[in-house]
């Protein structure tokens, strides 16, 4: 990971924990990015009785992505490491898979649970760093991550029921 700040950045956290949690939110905005992009490639794509609900429910959960991986980058670039910002980057770092063709309307959900999950769990297992660190801010911005995450993804699994 590399730092590219060219003064000294003293503001309680070690280097090399600042680094680890810079690690840790680049997986977190990979994640981020990789759900962005299959939640807008499904709002585009998703056809059938529930196409207005979902195109309208995954126009609004792909803005509110947009405007997480902006806050998730400022993060890392407050600790002094460069945001990774390519689709390479965000491939090698992601745990979130892509979508293969078109999937139907309930996968489509299906997979946007999982995703969501997905980013709840990346963003939960940095938090042992960040709690060591006594980064309150990171903190503060994982908690508010895992708290939108959590709840699209109950809202998501609530259309699957029967």
């Amino acid at each position: 990971m590399k730092t590219v700040t060219a003064t000294q950045i003293d503001i309680g956290i070690t280097p090399e924990d600042r680094k680890a949690i810079a690690e840790g939110l680049s997986r977190v905005l990979a994640d981020t990015y990789t759900l962005y992009l299959k939640t807008h490639n499904f709002h585009w794509n998703v056809t059938g009785p529930m196409f207005n609900t979902l195109h309208l429910m995954f126009e609004q959960q792909y803005n509110e992505l947009a405007l997480a991986v902006d806050l998730v980058a400022e993060r890392i670039r407050a600790l002094g490491f460069a945001a990774p910002g390519t689709y390479k980057a965000y491939a090698r770092l992601s745990s979130i898979e892509e979508a293969e063709g078109v999937p139907s309307a309930e996968e489509m959900v299906a997979q946007l649970v999982k995703g969501q999950e997905a980013v709840a769990r990346t963003a939960r297992s940095i938090f042992p760093v960040v709690e060591r660190a006594n980064d309150q801010p990171t903190a503060d911005l994982l908690t508010q991550r895992m708290q939108v995450h959590e709840k699209t993804a109950w809202m998501l699994r609530s259309l699957l029921e029967k």
